[in-house]
């Protein structure tokens, strides 16, 4: 890991975080891709590298704490006022229950196939048809989602559910969290802001958690010592700066357009990766 790449990778993640198009997907092309332009073998792996793309998504996590910072203390308040009076009917105080539902049922599906995904870094041929799988998700959710007139603006137990098992299945790099996220909230009726809003929420308490347990339990600390740091720091804070941005900006964009732009981008992309990396490997 160096520091241009580390860079590059920053900018990646911040922009595919929490766009519809996997940025776990992005980093491995980015990589990869890299790997290729320096003549280094593919099937190399790195510990450093794993790490790196954790820090990079802890960084998009502190700039979506950022932006939703209002939404998450109404929801904490109405949880303790809820918890106080024994009253949930407040919609803040039942939304803080569907996150945590919802991450409950994201661990569960994304624990086993962890190991399946962590594999896949090094298989970008299969990540590229996992990302020409969301690009369809992406077009059908908006078909689907045409058809419902009466669009819900709040989540609700079944779609929160659902959404969360979604958020676990998207531990496979290719299947985008935020894109299978927010496509399973049109299929359930929600408006695309209020699918958005829910998706980036949910984010939180799982990339939290997977930045939190990840360096306890599989980073070796004498070998962490080698890694560069510098570049590491560098690339959490350009994610992060990068991250908040793409938050404001999508936010706008979501409210007026629909995702098909997105679902089109993951369709071309997954199927040059994967043809590219196909003859490149084999």
């Amino acid at each position: 890991m160096n520091f241009i790449q580390a860079i590059l990778m920053g900018i990646v993640q911040g922009l595919s975080e929490f766009l519809p198009i996997s940025s776990s997907a992005h980093l491995v092309f980015t990589s990869n891709f890299y790997k290729v332009f320096k003549g280094i073998e593919i099937v190399q792996t790195s510990n450093e590298e794993v790490f790196f793309d954790i820090m990079v998504h802890l960084g998009t996590l502190i700039a979506v704490i950022i932006f939703f910072r209002k939404d998450i203390m109404n929801i904490i308040k109405a949880m303790l006022n809820a918890l106080k009076t024994k009253d949930w009917s407040q919609t803040e105080a039942k939304l803080g229950l569907y996150i945590i539902a919802g991450t409950i049922l994201t661990i569960i599906l994304a624990l086993p196939i962890n190991e399946i995904a962590e594999k896949l870094v090094y298989s970008p041929e299969i990540v590229g048809i996992l990302l020409f799988i969301t690009g369809f998700t992406l077009l059908y959710s908006e078909y689907k989602s045409k058809k419902i007139e009466d669009k819900k603006s709040t989540v609700d137990l079944k779609s929160s559910v659902f959404i969360g098992l979604a958020q676990g299945l998207a531990a496979l790099p290719g299947f985008s969290r935020s894109g299978w996220t927010i496509a399973t909230g049109l299929f359930f009726g929600l408006d695309r802001v209020t699918a958005a809003r829910y998706s980036f929420l949910l984010s939180i308490p799982i990339i939290l958690g997977a930045s939190m347990v990840y360096p306890l339990v599989k980073i070796d600390v004498a070998e962490a010592v080698q890694y560069n740091w510098t570049a590491i720091i560098a690339g959490t804070i350009v994610s992060g700066i990068t991250g908040y941005l793409c938050i404001k900006y999508f936010m706008k964009f979501i409210s007026k357009f629909s995702l098909a732009v997105f679902g089109y981008y993951c369709l071309i992309v997954g199927l040059i990766t994967a043809i590219f990396f196909g003859i490149y490997k084999y």
